[in-house]
């Protein structure tokens, strides 16, 4: 069978669709086979087949075992395929792939994966040699056997153990991986990942943490003790000689240990930072040496640093096959970000500021105190290395996406940027005033590199925005002693200091307060020029962004002043580049959307006299792919509508004619029946116009756009075309009902009642989906709070008996609130009526039945998930009028209860809730209603709501222990036991997204008191749940 299953393998690798498929098909009609398991391991552990096929092998077996193994495994699909004896066979040839030392890593590490996965089911119950055989080998193996051992070690944490099976081998675990640690003749890469194995445990330790906190104390003090010198050793490790280029190439020994003493390091301080995260007070007696050897291990790495990033062009952030990263600005990383971390200790923070106050700058001398040898490290790997200055003259959307802090990308000069905000926000005087002494020094030395000053003014600008989002004023001083520099770099020949300068001007001309303001209008004009004549776009870039600033702080006269000549300097930006390249420069797109729009808005009026709305549109129809953009450019024009519609009726007319030539012209050309962002676009900014207008809308305002939307509603477009097309029409209605009630379409003779009414019937017909039709029910409830009876006629019945109908076949969960809301916003000032007309109506289909039936289903099984104020209260009075008229009618329609929990502490796994799926119990109408209605009372014990008594014991404030401290100062989303915890808050008793209001709470409080003594409600009130209870007692209403 092994040559059948070893073609069909091959076969796999064919590029050719067909047998590919294939041979992937009978591949998964071999899994019954008893003989096919036992193939696939033949295959993968001998040597002489090809390594790509013994690398299949493993992948076939590992979605096998997935599927088949056990019930335990979140992939199992029903049955157990592999016999007893053929898992132990293939449980003991796995373990010799992986533990042989001789084999490809690839191998090694497609095996281990394999075997964490058995290990999770098997072990110990059906596996219990499978630990003690690993670490028995520890001791005895070469570095290769090491390797694979390490390799399961790794994969049994991350993936295999659960939190029984880790907390009963624990021990033995970390004893084994502190052995290989400490181990100085083992390879440096393998004492690495045995630390980063540690590192890992800390995630399953987090977890059983929660339920046995005393004995996993006592360990965590026992391990901590044990691995702190080696961890301050490591940090005191002196860095090897640096290898050349050529060693690189070559892979000399040098290279080795290099690459090694790095891994190390970084494994170290990352275990260092996942101790301080989750134990702190772990390592409490030890902070201060670990302080100040990471401090003086990261002054150390900087002249390294600079050799190898700033002078050359060494490649950096490489990992090894084992995903550890070995180069220098990997190690730099971590180093300031675990001393970032450090200075939050009480005893660091203590130290340090008694060394301040004995530093004597109380004399003046800021140049002689450990700020400022921070902030001089801090510049240091500040410093633009060799790769950015590169990558950003070739591409300025990198910059700028890199000087607003929107990328991925961190680097050790975001991580500075970090450090001296973190500090700053400890100490900000003195922060400020160290720098400036280090800036007079770098300016004054004639030998310091346009590197230095530029990273120098890099760190004042994270100071200045610190102190801006803060609300602190930079003191007068400091602030008018950096103008000298500031204007010197503005004129500097090298474009990145140049660019510096100007955004550095911006930055402290804001966070200064009065003291420059002065100066705002000669920056600003400066910012100007340089857009229209300076040769760098880096520099064009800055000074368009800083403008924002300035606008900011301007006098209004001032500002509208400048607003023509933004406008012109950014359509002169525009028309000196390829506007097509701008799709794949968002950041920059952007950033001249937001300076046109503040520009716009220093006077909307203004807009009209000049092209800035034709410069608007033009940025947008090359942006309308990009999220971000349209959202900037949506925000922009609702607040030009909002402000000209503020102005009056005149204006706003105004503002129509110039944009509806424009935004009508992007939708008569657009093919609707295919994706277009442009129409998305153009519609949204229409529905902007719409949305914000006076009462009532210029005249010929709804014959101008209403035949394109009749349009786009009757095409194939797409969903967001059709709801926004529908929003539209409904805020017309809003504003002006007279003009498109009256209003005939000249095309057809339909008026507009009629018109609307085609357009309610053919998103509420079954070729529309829901969320085409996600908002006809708003468009509905307006058209008839509008119409009315008079005007709709039997038109009425008709539409509301279309909207049941439609209700019952409707998923999507904001189409059925939208569809409900019609009978709920009815219901709040006409219940007898609605219900009366529901009962009348007959609705065919899989759970159809009187339209009374449907509508209440619907209703009372979505209510809770309802989103929005007025939603909710609209929702809320509707139902209590409902519940208030005891139609009997209603106590013999039965819907969806409470979840029936199942009696078992068996997790459900993804498998599990297929073949077992939720059960509700079953409970008639009125006793829904209270639930619901309960349900949306406030939770007494909500942070919204914490001023509630509920009468019981407080909120746990932690305990009196404090020699021990559970709590992470940083939040790691990654752990375990930080998904658990945000896993938990699914409980409804634990938090609540639906946001309350006073208005609706008091409302729920009086209709509760109301019916309290009502004999329904008495006999209802034992029908609910204890929590249901507790909320009703604790307003007092029983």
């Amino acid at each position: 069978m092994e040559q059948q299953v070893l073609d069909l393998l091959a076969a796999t690798q064919s590029p050719i669709d067909t047998p590919r498929k294939d041979a992937e098909r009978q591949l998964e009609q071999l899994y019954t086979n008893e003989a096919f398991p036992n193939s696939l391991v033949s295959i993968a552990s001998h040597k002489s087949i090809p390594l790509n096929l013994r690398q299949s092998a493993l992948l076939v077996l590992k979605t096998l075992v997935l599927k088949a193994w056990s019930p335990s495994l979140d992939e199992y699909t029903g049955q157990v395929l592999i016999n007893d004896a053929n898992k132990e066979h293939i449980r003991q040839t796995l373990l010799e792939i992986v533990t042989s030392g001789d084999e490809d890593r690839k191998v090694t590490s497609a095996a281990s994966y394999v075997v964490s996965k058995i290990a999770s089911a098997d072990f110990p119950g059906a596996w219990p040699s499978l630990l003690p055989t690993i670490l028995h080998l520890v001791p005895r193996t070469n570095d290769g056997q090491l390797h694979g051992i390490l390799t399961v070690l790794s994969d049994l944490v991350e993936d295999g153990f659960d939190e029984q099976q880790f907390s009963e081998s624990a021990r033995d675990l970390v004893k084994c991986l502190y052995d290989v640690s400490v181990d100085g003749s083992k390879k440096l890469m393998l004492r690495a990942l045995a630390v980063s194995i540690f590192r890992a445990c800390f995630d399953t330790i987090e977890m059983v943490y929660q339920n046995n906190k005393a004995s996993v104390k006592q360990f965590m003090q026992e391990a901590s003790d044990a691995w702190s010198p080696l961890f301050i050793d490591v940090l005191k490790l002196q860095m090897p000689a640096m290898p050349t280029e050529d060693d690189d190439d070559q892979g000399t020994p040098a290279v080795a240990d290099w690459r090694g003493v790095i891994a190390l390091k970084i494994q170290v301080v990352k275990a260092l930072e996942k101790i301080q995260q989750i134990f702190p007070q772990l390592l409490s007696s030890h902070v201060l040496h670990l302080f100040s050897s990471a401090w003086e291990a990261l002054q150390a790495h900087l002249g390294p640093y600079n050799a190898l990033y700033v002078e050359e062009d060494r490649q950096g952030r490489l990992e090894d096959a084992d995903r550890l990263p070995y180069t220098l600005d990997f190690l730099i990383l971590e180093e300031l970000d675990y001393m970032q971390g450090l200075l939050k200790a009480p005893q660091v923070k203590k130290e340090l500021e008694a060394q301040l106050a004995s530093d004597g700058t109380t004399n003046g001398n800021h140049t002689a105190n450990w700020v400022f040898e921070v902030l001089r490290t801090l510049v240091g790997y500040s410093q633009i290395s060799t790769e950015e200055e590169g990558l950003w003259v070739i591409d300025v959307n990198i910059f700028l996406s890199e000087e607003t802090s929107e990328t991925a990308n961190y680097s050790p000069r975001n991580a500075c940027a970090d450090f001296v905000r973190k500090l700053c926000e400890w100490m900000p005087a003195q922060v400020l005033t160290s720098l400036l002494g280090y800036t007079r020094s770098i300016f004054s030395d004639e030998s310091a590199s346009w590197r230095t000053k530029e990273a120098t003014l890099f760190i004042l600008k994270q100071i200045m925005d610190e102190f801006n989002s803060e609300d602190r004023v930079v003191d007068s001083g400091v602030a008018r002693s950096y103008i000298e520099y500031i204007r010197t770099t503005m004129n500097d020949s090298n474009d990145f200091l140049r660019a510096r300068g100007y955004i550095v001007a911006g930055t402290l001309t804001t966070a200064s307060g009065d003291t420059l303001k002065d100066l705002a209008p000669d920056f600003a004009q400066q910012s100007l020029n340089a857009i229209n004549n300076d040769s760098s776009d880096v520099v064009k870039v800055s000074c368009i962004r800083v403008l924002q600033e300035y606008l900011r702080i301007l006098p209004s006269s001032s500002a509208r002043e400048f607003q023509v000549q933004i406008v012109a300097a950014i359509s002169n930006f525009l028309s000196s580049h390829d506007l097509s390249d701008l799709t794949d420069n968002e950041d920059i797109l952007d950033t001249l959307v937001e300076t046109l729009r503040d520009a716009i808005m220093a006077d909307p009026s203004l807009c009209l006299e000049h092209s800035a709305l034709d410069v608007l549109f033009t940025m947008a129809s090359y942006g309308a792919t990009s999220f971000q953009t349209t959202m900037l450019v949506n925000e922009a024009f609702e607040s030009i509508a909002h402000s000209m519609a503020a102005r009056g009726s005149e204006a706003y007319s105004q503002l129509c004619a110039k944009v509806f030539p424009t935004l009508t012209g992007a939708l008569d050309v657009a093919d609707l029946t295919e994706e277009n962002a442009l129409s998305d676009l153009a519609l949204s900014l229409l529905n902007s116009l719409a949305e914000n207008g006076p009462e009532p809308l210029p005249q010929g305002f709804v014959a101008t756009i209403m035949p394109k939307l009749y349009r786009i509603i009757f095409s194939n477009a797409s969903f967001s075309l059709h709801q926004t097309a529908t929003t539209s029409i409904k805020h017309i209605l809003v504003h002006d009902s007279s003009q498109i009630l009256s209003w005939q379409d000249p095309e057809t003779g339909k008026g507009g009642l009629e018109v609307i009414l085609l357009i309610i019937d053919r998103l509420l017909g079954p070729d529309v989906d829901d969320k085409s039709a996600a908002e006809v029910g708003s468009l509905a409830v307006e058209l008839v709070e509008k119409a009315g009876s008079e005007q709709l006629g039997p038109y009425l019945m008709q539409l509301l008996r279309v909207v049941a109908v439609r209700l019952s076949t409707a998923d999507h969960a904001s189409f059925i609130q939208n569809l409900v809301l019609v009978f709920a916003r009815l219901s709040v000032t006409n219940a007898p009526e609605v219900l009366d007309f529901l009962a009348q109506v007959q609705v065919e289909g899989p759970g159809g039945g009187t339209g009374l039936e449907v509508v209440m289903r619907k209703w009372l099984e979505n209510s809770v998930n309802f989103s929005g104020y007025d939603a909710i209260r609209q929702n809320v009075i509707a139902l209590a009028n409902i519940y208030k008229l005891h139609d009997s009618r209603l106590d013999g329609i039965n819907v969806q209860g409470d979840l029936i929990v199942p009696d078992t502490d068996r997790i459900k796994t993804r498998s599990r809730a297929k073949q077992e799926p939720d059960q509700y119990s079953i409970i008639p109408v009125p006793l829904k209603l209270l639930k619901v209605l309960i349900q949306e009372l406030a939770n007494s014990t909500s942070p919204i709501r914490a001023g509630v008594n509920i009468g019981g014991k407080g909120v746990d404030e932690g305990s009196d222990d404090d020699e021990w401290e559970d709590e992470p100062g940083v939040l790691d989303l990654g752990a375990p036991g930080t998904r658990s915890e945000l896993m938990s808050f699914m409980d409804e008793s634990r938090w609540n997204t639906r946001q309350w209001d006073d208005e609706t709470q008091s409302f729920l409080a009086d209709f509760f008191r109301h019916i309290a003594n009502e004999p329904d409600f008495q006999n209802q009130y034992s029908l609910l749940n204890e929590i249901e209870r507790e909320k009703l007692n604790n307003i007092g209403q029983v």
